[in-house]
């Protein structure tokens, strides 16, 4: 089989990207089994999903730069290549800590999201990009929705281990495809790390940078809080079942697709900020009203979730925009931009994972996780709230 020569089709990085979301939440619901058959505590189990987020938050800003200087196509390559020898190993593994060494391996498969970004953002101009991100991510936004429902499945049919050995097959069958199909897109790599390290500098004090990173982790990080409070919630003061309880997380996924539905059709024509910040407003105004309304005393179910109804259709305005922004900065380093803002992402989401887990109680569950939404969306609109006042002040890019 010959090596790719042209671009990678979108379809192949919408599965790059799909694969790195089912690596993280496809067997969760097979933790307590699992733990039963390595005769562990749940806790420790639990690193498998921990850990993973960890070497993620890490692994993201190495893998960006290495491919700025080697190229897309080998980086990406390889970690599919590591990402399926792991899977074989967690099959295999007979005790413990070499699952968890080889789970912890699984996470090279995180340059699927990082590398596939960075190679349309080398292809397009900023308002394409965000356009084509936005379909990418309406489409792989069905893999945390599926990947739980299809691991379930998968347990109760053959055994926990049945998720990794497809997790193998996957990894085997996404290297065919990015061999045959993805063609290398940096066509500005650096001569030498020494030259690439030079031009970090540019990159890391341009402001436009840090206020679409930040406004991309904060938007995500609304997520974050509602999914961590959203079970005590339902179960407290809604008396939910897990189904239902599923329906309503799903909710908000599927307000994310809608909006990055519209930003795909909208964001090639329109000014990046200004597509954030009307997603930045709706996703702080839902969960504020419905604080409001608890606080009322008119709260309900279709309250709650329907706020986050808000925050799901704002992130889908709001982080392929920011995303092509902060890849858009300085486009010799998309790679390492993509990676150093992902790894925000996951930092601060394990914060406000923390943060919610900690606080959060029956006594004050929809009151915390609502307000730690609209917080946390209200911040993200301050960032590019910041992005246009920079607009203002320097109309030109801090270092294109």
């Amino acid at each position: 089989m010959r090596a790719a020569q042209s671009p990678p089709s979108l379809i192949t990085l919408i599965f790059a990207t799909g694969l790195s979301v089912l690596s993280l939440n496809m067997f969760l619901p097979s933790l307590a089994r699992m733990a039963d058959d390595f005769q562990v505590d749940y806790g420790l189990m639990n690193l498998s999903l921990a850990g993973y987020l960890m070497v993620s938050a890490v692994l993201q800003p190495i893998l960006g730069p290495l491919s700025d200087r080697f190229g897309r196509r080998p980086v990406l390559l390889i970690c599919m290549a590591i990402f399926a020898c792991a899977s074989v190993g967690c099959v295999l593994a007979e005790t413990i800590w070499v699952f968890l060494g080889f789970r912890l391996l699984q996470v090279a498969v995180v340059a699927g999201p990082v590398l596939s970004s960075a190679s349309i953002r080398d292809r397009y101009p900023p308002n394409e990009a965000a356009s084509k991100l936005g379909y990418v991510a309406m489409a792989m936004a069905l893999a945390p929705m599926l990947g739980p429902m299809l691991g379930g499945a998968l347990d109760m049919l053959f055994g926990w281990r049945a998720g990794f050995v497809l997790f193998s097959c996957i990894g085997v069958g996404m290297f065919v495809l990015l061999w045959a199909d993805m063609g290398e897109t940096n066509t500005q790599r650096m001569s030498t790390f020494g030259a690439q390290m030079r031009e970090y500098p540019h990159l890391l004090r341009a402001r436009r940078f840090w206020g679409y990173a930040l406004c991309a982790a904060f938007s995500i990080g609304a997520f974050y809080a509602f999914i961590t409070g959203a079970p005590l919630v339902a179960a407290a003061w809604f008396d939910l079942s897990p189904a239902m309880l599923g329906l309503g997380i799903g909710i908000i996924t599927g307000g994310f697709m809608v909006g990055n539905f519209v930003t795909g059709r909208m964001a090639a024509h329109t000014r990046l900020t200004s597509m954030i910040l009307v997603g930045r407003v709706i996703a702080s105004t839902g969960p504020f009203i419905g604080l409001c309304l608890f606080w009322a005393g008119m709260g309900s179910v279709w309250v709650f979730f329907g706020s986050a109804v808000f925050v799901g259709f704002g992130n889908g305005l709001t982080n392929a925009n920011a995303s092509s922004g902060v890849m858009s900065v300085r486009p010799k380093l998309a790679g390492s931009a993509a990676g150093l803002s992902g790894a925000m992402i996951v930092t601060l989401g394990a914060i406000l994972t923390s943060t919610t887990g900690a606080l959060v109680s029956p006594a004050n569950g929809p009151y915390l996780v609502l307000g730690m939404m609209s917080a946390s969306s209200f911040m993200g609109l301050l960032a590019v709230l910041y992005v246009r006042w920079v607009d203002l002040r320097d109309p030109l890019p801090d270092a294109i």
